[in-house]
């Protein structure tokens, strides 16, 4: 992607225009609503890995009869504290926000419940999907598998997704603290964008097809695959994420789908995991005064910055002056909806 940015346009207006070319493309209008929203608000917060960079992969998935743009998540009341969701198919954010009512109402009554989705396709960053929670005043983890591309410590063979985990907590006096980061050394997008690109890797970061070391984004994304962070630490938490999305939801592991008779397929086919809590339970009522000390004291410390704060700050000057986009995305972008 060309870094020259000649086009800056506001959040509602690439919501709409994202929105659009998901509805030429399948997408119901209240789905086609909510993946342009999450998309655009990806974008707008600078993680340009998975805002309209994503938007070819999911108009390649939805034009091979991959996924299903219009599909009507069930939900499922199976505990006093656990929500499961069937999301048929579709994307998992509007199958997130079709059980969230319960899900809400189940915490609020009993201070903590889980929702598990199966048969879901997630291709954005998790950040959204927590962040929410945290600015309703809740903590919430979620983790999420996905295709496999990341080989285990010391094997020889890709058996897990980038496989992220997502925190989110209420801060006082400042946004809510948020992480979301893969289990492996580096987000599969930013693999794409880094061989679009020409950029070498860090090393330790993937092996090519022979298993050998590489730097080289190419030969990462051409039969070779990442490596999990942390070596046996990293891939202690792939595992856990595999068995909380897939094994535990009903969902597929990242291995396990076969998209092969579904040419440009690109979303992978698995399952999410949540876990909500509300933090008035733990009899604690400055939580998030607490939350925020912790926090200073690691800035203090030395750490020069929280994650999340880049985000809010790319946030706060895309609400100035829009979001930037080239004028080749853009036209990209317009030609999709067009289409």
């Amino acid at each position: 992607m060309t870094k020259t940015t000649d086009i800056h346009l506001s959040y509602a207006d690439l919501a709409a225009l994202l929105q659009k070319i998901f509805v030429r493309n399948g997408v119901s209008e209240e789905n086609a609503k909510i993946l342009a929203e999450n998309c655009a608000s990806c974008e707008r917060d600078g993680s340009l890995s998975h805002g309209i960079f994503r938007m070819a992969g999911y108009v390649s998935s939805l034009a091979s009869g991959w996924v299903d743009g219009k599909a009507v998540a069930d939900v499922e009341d199976v505990g006093p504290a656990f929500v499961r969701v069937d999301a048929k198919g579709g994307f998992t954010q509007p199958a997130m926000l079709a059980a969230r009512p319960l899900l809400i109402e189940k915490v609020k009554a009993n201070g903590v419940a889980v929702l598990a989705i199966r048969r879901s396709h997630h291709f954005s960053a998790l950040w959204p999907d927590v962040e929410p929670f945290a600015e309703e005043g809740f903590v919430a983890l979620s983790v999420v598998n996905s295709m496999a591309c990341v080989v285990p410590h010391g094997g020889k063979k890709a058996v897990f997704g980038t496989n992220p985990i997502a925190f989110a907590s209420p801060r006082a006096g400042a946004a809510p603290f948020v992480f979301d980061q893969a289990s492996s050394a580096i987000a599969h997008g930013d693999v794409q964008i880094a061989a679009r690109a020409g950029h070498d890797l860090k090393p330790g970061m993937g092996v090519d097809r022979d298993g050998q070391p590489t730097t080289d984004p190419k030969a990462i994304l051409d039969g070779g695959a990442l490596l999990p962070f942390g070596g046996h630490k990293g891939n202690s938490i792939a595992l856990m994420v595999e068995i909380l999305s897939a094994a535990l939801t009903g969902g597929y592991f990242s291995g396990e789908f076969d998209w092969s008779g579904h040419k440009g397929a690109q979303t992978p086919f698995t399952g999410q995991f949540f876990i909500v809590i509300d933090p008035e339970r733990g009899g604690n009522d400055v939580f998030a005064d607490r939350v925020a000390g912790i926090c200073d004291l690691v800035l203090e410390a030395g750490q020069e910055r929280l994650p999340g704060e880049r985000r809010h700050l790319t946030r706060a000057r895309a609400a100035e002056a829009g979001i930037p986009l080239s004028s080749e995305n853009y036209e990209k972008l317009r030609a999709l909806a067009e289409s």
